[in-house]
């Protein structure tokens, strides 16, 4: 069967490749097509667009770039048309996706969506249009199901969380080789992970790095994003104490005593590595005060989300600055507060409903184009 697959940026790339290996484990005959990244790629099939070509972050940078957002629209339509594949899988990347989800429903193309649009967060309306344009609906959070079943009465399929998996598969690095290779010492490793779009890293990084001087009994160790090259980051490294990891965040954090994280699928990722984080935010003044009035959640990480309550410090905007990094990270240190949010961890991998979310939606999507 022949599988058209949207997905618009790092962490939907990680999850739509490992989507493709369940489909072609249970279809032999999977031809893909796709917009997405390189770990889609190693799966094989036609890379259409990078999602390094799509990533525009933030209202204003949005209506920056419109005409190149609707240039690519038009693009995709076409270009779906000509592939004439058995099913559509929208992954996560709202904005564009349910655009094109409107349009292919009207072609009769089956619409299959991974990762539900945090609908939940804000832009709630756009139930209406999930509820006209989507035939299967798989969702990753658990509060996501009694959220459409229940307040929208829209089935869906509640499979699990992907990134189970994606760190399940992970092989445990060779942490002495790895230290080898970077010139890394034996102090404890403090992980930093600032985003993957160029505009969020610039507005991090600076701020993240610099507590490293009230830190000199550890080494902190940059998680390059695979969307960025080494060279960007060069002109944030000021201090001796800094390394830079690229293309290796699971490693990184297998290796991490503690970590500093951009809010984002990476905070969900660095507590399944049992790892203490503080998670920090800061956007553009515009975008920032436009979000704070339309969404209507209590947390941004989703770890706090998932378990409704703060178990990790969050700072947003003003308050991640220098002097309050400083102190919420000499907390996430002391071994009282780590055992406290290892606790935590484990109680939140548990709501999550265990592994297996790819090979479910594999599937479930199988099923739904032979019926």
């Amino acid at each position: 069967m022949k599988y058209y697959i949207i997905a618009g940026e790092a962490s939907g790339d990680l999850h739509a490749s490992n989507l493709m290996r369940a489909l072609k484990q249970n279809d032999l005959e999977a031809e893909f097509r796709f917009w997405g990244g390189d770990l889609m790629q190693e799966q094989g099939g036609q890379l259409v667009k990078h999602y390094r070509e799509l990533a525009f972050m933030g209202f204003v940078e949005v209506l920056f770039n419109l005409k190149t957002i609707l240039k690519n629209i038009s693009f995709c339509k076409e270009d779906i048309k000509k592939f004439k594949p058995d099913a559509i899988i929208f992954v996560d990347y709202p904005g564009f996706n349910l655009r094109i989800a409107k349009w292919a429903k009207k072609e009769g193309y089956p619409t299959h969506y991974y990762i539900s649009p945090q609908i939940w967060a804000w832009k709630e309306n756009r139930i209406k249009e999930i509820k006209r344009d989507i035939d299967h609906m798989y969702v990753i959070l658990p509060f996501e199901k009694e959220f459409y079943e229940e307040k929208h009465n829209f089935p869906v399929h509640f499979v699990g969380h992907p990134l189970i998996d994606a760190i399940g598969q992970k092989k445990l690095p060779d942490i002495a080789a790895i230290k080898k290779e970077y010139g890394l010492d034996e102090r404890p490793i403090i992980a930093i992970l600032p985003g993957s779009r160029k505009q969020e890293i610039s507005k991090m990084l600076e701020v993240m790095l610099s507590i490293t001087p009230d830190f000199p009994e550890y080494q902190f160790v940059i998680a390059g994003a695979p969307s960025q090259d080494a060279a960007f980051y060069a002109p944030f490294i000021k201090q001796k104490n800094i390394m830079l990891i690229m293309n290796k965040t699971y490693d990184v954090l297998s290796l991490a005593h503690a970590a500093m994280v951009t809010s984002g699928t990476a905070t969900l990722e660095t507590a399944l590595f049992k790892i203490p984080e503080v998670v920090c935010y800061k956007g553009s003044y515009i975008s920032y005060q436009i979000a704070r009035r339309i969404i209507k959640l209590n947390y941004i990480s989703l770890v706090n989300l998932i378990m409704n309550r703060e178990v990790v410090k969050e700072l947003i905007q003003n308050d991640f600055n220098t002097k309050t990094l400083k102190k919420e990270f000499k907390k996430i240190l002391e071994e009282k507060h780590r055992s406290k949010i290892f606790k935590d961890y484990f109680e939140l991998e548990q709501k999550l409903g265990g592994k297996g979310a790819s090979e479910k939606t594999a599937q479930l999507i199988i099923k739904a184009i032979k019926n």
